[in-house]
C-alpha cells in the first residue's frame, strides 16, 4: 500500500476532504477485547508509490478466516495490551482503538493488509513498520474533530473516521484502521488511497472484490447524488456527480490493468485516476476516474474515456 511520502496528506474531509474509507474491517470470531491497540501501510506497482496488487489484472478476494484462526484475535488482546490516551467524550473509542492496536502489534504484514484492505496497500505496510511511533502516539489523550478522533505526539499522528469508531463501540468484532502520518503533518488519505478505490471498485465490476464484503450497499465508492456539489474544474457552479446518476456505467467490463494505474491531482480535494479497461468484446480503453474526498473516504464522481 502504499503512502508515498512526498504526497501530503491533507484532512479537510467535508470540502478539501480526503479519504478513502478505510474502515471498519470484521475480524473473525469475537473480538471481546478489555484493552488493547494498533495501526498501517503501502503501495508499490511500476513506480507507483503505495500501491501493490498481488495480480496482474484484477485483484483477488481475500478469506480473512483462512489466514486467521477464530481464536487469534483474543490471544491478540491479551499479548499485546498497548496503553491507549482517554476520548473525551465518546465512551467506548479507548477500547477501538486498543483494538486495532492489538491487531497491529499481532499481524504479521500480510494478515494486517488483509484485515486492512480498504486501505492502500502501501500505507498498511508502512503502519507495520511503524508499530513502535505508533503506540508512543496512541498513548496521549485523544482530541476529537467533526469527522475525526486523533491521538498524536511530537512525531507521528494517528487519525481515525469518528463514524467508524462510533459503529465499532457497538460491535466488538470490528475493527478501524486509521490513517498515520510522521513528522507533525496531518493524517488522511492519499493518492494511494484514490487509486486503490478506483481498483476496489473495478474489482467488483470483474467478479474479484478485494473482500466478499466490499459492495456497493456496505462500502459505497460513488459518489452521492446529494449533496451537489460537485465542481472538480472549480467552475463555481457545483452539480451532483456524474457517476451518481449512471453507477453501473462500466457495467460488462471483464478486467483492467492494475498494474498501469496511475494518478493525478486536481485541484484541492479532487483526483483523477486513469486505468486501461476491457470490455466484454475485448476492447481495452483507458478510463479516467475523477475522485474526491469525504467522510467515507474517497468518492468516485465521474468515469470518462
Amino acid at each position: 500500500m502504499e503512502r508515498a511520502r512526498p504526497i501530503p496528506r491533507e484532512r479537510d474531509w467535508k470540502d478539501p476532504r480526503e479519504r478513502d474509507r478505510r474502515g471498519l474491517v470484521a475480524i473473525v470470531g469475537g473480538l471481546a477485547l478489555t484493552g488493547a491497540v494498533l495501526l498501517t501501510g503501502c503501495d508499490s506497482v511500476s513506480g507507483i508509490p503505495g500501491d501493490e496488487p498481488e495480480q496482474t489484472s484484477a485483484p483477488t478476494a481475500t478469506t480473512q478466516a483462512a489466514a486467521i484462526p477464530t481464536t487469534t484475535p483474543m490471544v491478540v488482546a491479551q499479548a499485546f495490551a498497548v496503553p491507549v490516551g482517554a476520548v473525551p467524550g465518546l465512551p467506548g473509542a479507548t477500547d477501538v482503538a486498543a483494538r486495532f492496536g492489538a491487531v497491529l502489534a499481532g499481524s504479521t504484514p500480510a494478515e494486517l493488509r488483509s484485515k486492512c484492505w480498504m486501505l492502500a496497500p502501501g500505507n498498511v505496510a508502512d503502519m507495520a513498520t511503524e508499530q513502535k511511533a505508533i503506540f508512543k502516539a496512541l498513548a496521549q489523550p485523544a482530541t476529537t474533530a467533526q469527522n475525526t478522533v486523533t491521538w498524536q505526539n511530537a512525531g507521528t499522528t494517528v487519525t481515525f473516521d469518528r463514524s467508524e469508531v462510533m459503529a465499532a463501540t457497538k460491535d466488538s468484532s470490528q475493527i478501524v484502521c486509521p490513517w498515520v502520518a510522521q513528522d507533525g503533518a496531518e493524517a488522511g488519505p492519499n493518492e494511494a488511497d484514490a487509486r486503490h478505490t478506483v481498483r476496489r471498485y473495478l474489482a467488483r465490476f470483474v467478479g474479484t472484490p478485494l473482500d466478499p464484503s466490499d459492495k456497493e450497499g456496505t462500502y459505497p465508492l460513488v459518489c452521492k447524488a446529494n449533496p451537489a456539489n460537485w465542481d472538480p474544474s472549480g467552475t463555481g457552479s457545483p452539480t451532483a456527480p456524474p457517476l451518481a446518476n449512471n453507477p453501473g456505467k462500466l457495467t460488462g467490463i471483464t478486467k483492467f490493468a492494475d498494474q498501469e494505474i496511475g494518478s493525478e491531482r486536481l485541484r484541492t480535494g479532487y483526483v483523477t485516476v486513469e486505468v486501461p479497461v476491457t470490455n466484454s468484446s475485448g476492447v481495452t480503453q483507458t478510463r479516467t476516474f475523477t475522485l474526491t474526498a469525504g467522510n467515507e473516504g474517497y468518492c468516485i464522481g465521474d468515469v470518462s474515456a
